[in-house]
């Protein structure tokens, strides 16, 4: 590797932790310091990689075979309508669930001391990292399971089944997923009684992370990937071979993966998708949790 190229590597190391901490900062500042609405900011942060990153896709992309074609578009955009309807009003809602209104009661009931909230800046910031790391070993245990158990497989399939990646493919995720990732999260956090200025760092945290590991950039894990998930690594997770994408299962953080074994830092794939690798008509995609065991073991 030439001067020139090993420059190039590493500078591809710092957008990901950039856009990352960077986001997560400006909305731990916002919620403590109150220099602007911190629900508004966080609103606007989880969106902008949507808006700015296929761009740069465009002009850098890890991948030419990856590069959004027009007719993906429709395809995308339905699944970023279906997050924006499903996610946006969950974190509008602060994880308030009845299931979460139940673990508070719990904790309320067993004396439980200590609470994930914070005065300062720098100790939101720590609060919020404190439950991702929680959050996260429960996501990685669920995650684990949907790739064993064809029951959950099911819910879990229609985000395996893509055939290119990009930032848009961060919102391929049916909504029974959605709703059920989403309750383990609402549950530790409710236990642990995170305040709403720190299920706010989370969640940004969570988006931003999602959208990058799904991007088609040249991004590489430096110092990042020895605790977080960078795209890289989520890329190995969606290759079409079996025994690649029952790897890195962390969606945000990696320290899971190290520690149980399931962590690998293969630098590339073959093929994205799962199955066959063919690519599924939007139908489809939408009716996997529905289809006969027999149908999804041949997709």
């Amino acid at each position: 590797m030439t001067a020139t190229q090993s420059q190039g590597s590493f500078l591809w190391t710092l957008p990901q932790p950039l856009a990352v901490f960077g986001g997560t900062g400006l909305v731990a500042s916002a919620s403590i310091t109150g220099w602007t609405d911190a629900d508004t900011l966080a609103q606007i942060l989880m969106a902008l990689p949507i808006l700015l990153v296929p761009f740069l896709e465009r002009l850098r992309p890890r991948r030419e075979d990856w590069l959004i074609k027009r007719d993906d578009l429709f395809e995308d955009f339905f699944w970023v309508l279906w997050m924006a309807l499903i996610w946006v009003p969950i974190f509008d809602e602060y994880y308030d669930t009845p299931i979460s209104n139940l673990f508070v009661s719990i904790r309320e009931a067993s004396n439980f001391s200590y609470s994930l909230e914070a005065e300062t800046t720098a100790g939101l910031l720590a609060a919020a990292m404190a439950g991702i790391v929680i959050v996260e070993f429960i996501s990685y245990w669920a995650h684990r399971a949907q790739h064993r158990f064809l029951f959950l497989w099911r819910i879990h399939a229609t985000h395996h089944h893509i055939t290119k990646l990009n930032v848009l493919k961060g919102s391929r995720t049916h909504p029974l997923e959605l709703l059920g990732l989403n309750l383990g999260g609402a549950v530790a956090l409710a236990f642990l009684g995170a305040s709403d200025d720190v299920v706010r760092v989370v969640f940004v945290f969570a988006t931003i992370t999602t959208f990058f590991n799904h991007s088609n950039l040249p991004l590489r894990p430096g110092i990042f990937g020895w605790v977080f998930t960078a795209a890289e690594m989520h890329q190995l997770h969606h290759s079409c071979d079996f025994d690649e994408s029952n790897t890195n299962y962390g969606c945000g953080v990696i320290i899971w993966d190290r520690v149980f074994g399931t962590f690998s830092d293969r630098p590339s794939i073959e093929r994205a998708g799962s199955g066959t690798g063919k690519r599924l008509s939007l139908l489809s995609q939408i009716t996997i949790p529905f289809r006969s065991n027999r149908v999804l073991r041949n997709l």
